[in-house]
């Protein structure tokens, strides 16, 4: 194992492209990496300061050279590796062998450490939760310089507050999961247009029995009768006698260029792509084999599609409102998403199921919205209302897509966050391990 470090300086962003200046430290030995840092990031995937240092200037580890498999049971599909493996090399090693990661988020741009760090979800959270249900074991190099291994047996409070936990109590090393068999490499998949929102959730609810993964577009910019309408996709993983032969090959990426003004998603852009988006699906159903890229990530198949929102950059917005609000606390939010303006190109809603034994992990059993927002002089106040009405309904935002949520916000969405800050302290009494995200909403010093 190479010891050799490469220090790369200059602006660090996250997926929003709100940079800050930084040193990113890289090298293959995550041991050494991790030892004078204060944080660790992998591909930059989370949307807003989950992955950026706590003070401009400090450095970073970043884990993506720290990528090797350790081992796997092809028998029992259990996996160790490293925390910089990324969920694309993954898929591409192990989809044509018949297993796949038993979660997996909208983008294969992610690595372990960070699917990890998120608990991140996917589109059958209904029928699998999240990606910490099936981590076995972690390594990880603490906040005093030690190397200590977690698990639900071993140090279980400290694996607990890692899952979903920002990367805040300590440098991830090594992941072990399960992987889950999968009959073939191709998805069987049925989509529906649907007139309006509440046809959407219908839909969504009533077939969620049926199908173990499911997703969904909305327009979130027409009003009335056609408030939400939308394209509902379901999918299973398709069985041999379904399946084309052999397995599905790469699929291609166009690269968007950085030449977009921050003008360029503007009411007029975003009503022409809702309506086209809406109509492309012209049969009311579709039925049929697609490419798994297509199914999980769609959106990888444009490189850099964040580019879109010019320089000023963007956010998402993304919130999970409980089954207790009633039936109806979708359709209100939306209602108070179009009012202030905030609506996007991108609103995807999905089912959630029961929530993850990480201290911070995201889901709860209801429905979670997300939506894509360029960033203006406005957004503070547009995140400030939007979650006026997540507390109110007992919900709560996902720390991987959030840069705006206030401190004072977040506790009152948060009732497990005591809990998480007194593991965090017990492993790191004098808070060294620390971001941007926990210095804005758990009251961090910088420095």
């Amino acid at each position: 194992m190479s010891s050799r470090v490469t220090r790369v300086d200059g602006p660090i962003a996250g997926w929003g492209r709100v940079a800050v200046d930084g040193t990113q430290l890289l090298g293959e030995d995550l041991h050494a990496l991790t030892e004078s840092v204060t944080l660790t990031r992998g591909l930059g995937r989370s949307y807003g300061d989950s992955s950026l240092p706590a003070r401009a200037g400090d450095a970073v580890a970043n884990t993506t050279l720290a990528d090797r498999i350790i081992r796997f049971d092809p028998e029992s599909g259990l996996l160790r590796a490293e925390a910089g493996l990324s969920l694309r090399e993954m898929n591409r090693l192990f989809l044509p062998r018949g297993w796949f990661t038993p979660v997996t988020p909208g983008t294969a741009f992610v690595t372990l450490g960070g699917m990890v760090a998120a608990d991140v979800h996917g589109k059958n959270h209904h029928s699998a939760l999240t990606f910490g249900e099936y981590v076995s074991a972690l390594r990880m190099r603490v906040a005093d310089g030690s190397v200590v291994d977690c698990s639900p047996q071993q140090h279980a409070d400290l694996f607990d507050a890692t899952i979903g936990g920002m990367g805040l109590t300590g440098h991830i090393l090594e992941v072990e999961l399960r992987m889950r068999r999968v009959p073939t490499a191709w998805i069987w998949q049925q989509s529906e247009r649907v007139p309006n929102i509440h046809v959407y959730l219908e839909r969504l609810h009533a077939t969620e029995s049926e199908w173990p993964m499911s997703v969904g577009w909305i327009d979130c910019v027409s009003r009335g009768a056609n408030m939400g309408r939308g394209i509902l996709s379901m999918g299973r993983w398709a069985e041999p006698d379904e399946a084309p032969a052999g397995v599905p090959g790469p699929k291609g990426a166009l690269t968007l260029p950085d030449v977009f003004p921050s003008w360029s998603i503007n009411p007029v852009t975003v009503r022409a792509f809702n309506f086209l988006y809406y109509w492309k699906h012209w049969q009311p159903r579709r039925t049929g084999i697609v490419h798994p890229g297509s199914f999980f990530y769609p959106l990888d198949a444009v490189l850099h599609w964040n580019r879109i929102y010019g320089s000023a950059g963007m956010t998402q917005y993304q919130c999970v409102l409980p089954k207790a609000a009633g039936a109806d606390a979708p359709v209100r939010f939306l209602e108070l998403l179009s009012r202030l303006g905030g609506a996007s190109f991108l609103c995807v809603i999905k089912d959630c199921a029961d929530q993850g034994r990480g201290l911070l992990s995201f889901p709860m059993p209801g429905v979670t919205i997300a939506v894509d927002v360029g960033i203006t002089a406005g957004t503070q106040a547009l995140v400030n209302e939007l979650n006026a009405f997540v507390i109110d309904h007992g919900g709560r935002v996902y720390l991987a897509k959030d840069q705006f949520t206030r401190a004072e916000d977040f506790k009152k969405m948060e009732p497990r966050l005591e809990r998480f800050q007194q593991v965090r302290a017990k492993w790191d009494p004098e808070l060294r391990i620390r971001s941007a995200q926990s210095v804005r909403l758990f009251g961090d010093p910088p420095e």
